[in-house]
């Protein structure tokens, strides 16, 4: 009997040892791990995982409960057919003050829907025309002499807007495209030493052109990463496409009146200040972000915290939009892809094997509890 007592006693401490060394790198699971087994017999949810359903539909399935917001995407509506996601995106951002890349073939009215999204909030736009040839100072502008006066005169080009559609900027190279980093992060710009600020809102609305061609250059990535989202607009369908022709003949773009004023959008802004967000989400969103940080086959480079922030700000707008006061999860598993497709870069063994972001991304959302 005592030697039975014996065995047990080194059978107890060698099981111990073990799970010593095993979490000996982990000691916050060490400590929890009997509470784990605890939280999995109380909470069925602990293992549950997000349907991709929610991340793949993500913006198309917002309703606009917010009077004004709902008001801009009727009238949105009147002048552009489908573009269900681009609409959205841009709404939500513009609630966020940050910037939007739109990729898409050409053709698809990308330009369209954000001069008609300008007007509707009655703010200044400005659309420049990225070309290989085109120089930093065509953007910002630069101090021209003056021979009247024999000195310098500051001169301004089209970055002094309210709304800058930077159309196809991936045909420049990355020297124009880097100048509008100051712009995009700071709203201002410096020209000769002297800093000169721009009009608030202050958004730069991008297109590029998936197809590879020549005079091409991709954007630096710390310019991808000023932007929110990465929105990719498809082909309309063909009932789409017959509703357009229908309506073609009738569209009227010349008399498009403000319906949001500047003091509502502001209004609105600080509504989004007032959103509130759990610790709960907020360790969901910090999940969501760290689990593209570890090792993966596919990943080349990883997310920033400027992610997490951008995640937050966009799902309280979202919440907003939706008539709440409150984040949810589902509100961030509706911006999650756009917010986060531009910022991971995959391998050569990724584009090998024909993947895409979204796909990576899908699957390695699937791996993160809701709690």
């Amino acid at each position: 009997m005592r030697t039975l007592i014996i065995l047990l006693a080194l059978v107890i401490i060698i099981v111990l040892v073990v799970i010593f060394v095993f979490f000996k790198e982990d000691t916050h699971n060490f400590k929890n791990i009997f509470s784990i087994f605890k939280k999995e017999k109380t909470s069925p949810e602990f293992h549950q995982r997000i349907d991709t359903k929610y991340f793949e539909e993500w913006l198309k399935t917002i309703e606009f409960h917010n009077p004004e917001l709902k008001q801009l995407k009727e009238i949105l509506h009147t002048h552009i057919i489908g573009m269900e996601s681009l609409i959205n995106a841009i709404i939500i951002n513009i609630l966020c003050g940050w910037h939007v890349l739109v990729e898409g073939f050409p053709g698809l009215a990308k330009t369209k829907t954000i001069h008609i999204f300008a007007q509707l909030l009655g703010l200044d736009f400005k659309r420049i025309q990225f070309t290989p040839d085109l120089l930093p100072s065509d953007i910002l502008g630069g101090e021209i002499y003056n021979s009247k006066s024999q000195e310098f005169d500051t001169k301004m080009w089209p970055i002094v807007a309210n709304i800058i559609l930077a159309d196809e900027i991936n045909r420049a190279t990355p020297k124009v495209q880097s100048a509008l980093l100051e712009a995009m992060q700071e709203q201002q710009v410096t020209i000769g030493g002297t800093t000169h600020k721009l009009p608030a809102p202050f958004l730069v609305l991008a297109t590029q052109n998936p197809i590879e061609q020549e005079w091409t250059y991709p954007l630096p990535e710390a310019q991808i990463d000023r932007f929110l989202f990465k929105v990719l607009v498809t082909y309309p369908s063909l009932a789409q496409e017959k509703k357009i022709l229908d309506t073609l003949e009738k569209e009227d773009n010349h008399h498009i009146k403000s319906v949001v004023s500047h003091s509502q959008l502001l209004t609105l802004k600080k509504e989004i200040d007032a959103i509130t967000i759990s610790d709960e989400i907020k360790h969901y969103i910090t999940r969501l972000t760290s689990i593209t940080r570890k090792e993966h086959e596919y990943i080349l480079y990883w997310t920033s915290p400027r992610w997490s922030i951008g995640l937050m700000l966009a799902s309280k707008a979202v919440a907003l939009a939706n008539g709440k006061t409150y984040v949810t999860h589902e509100d961030v598993q509706r911006v999650a892809l756009p917010v986060l497709r531009h910022r991971v870069i995959l391998n050569y063994q990724a584009k090998l094997s024909g993947l895409t972001e979204d796909q990576v991304l899908l699957e390695l959302f699937q791996t993160v509890p809701l709690i």
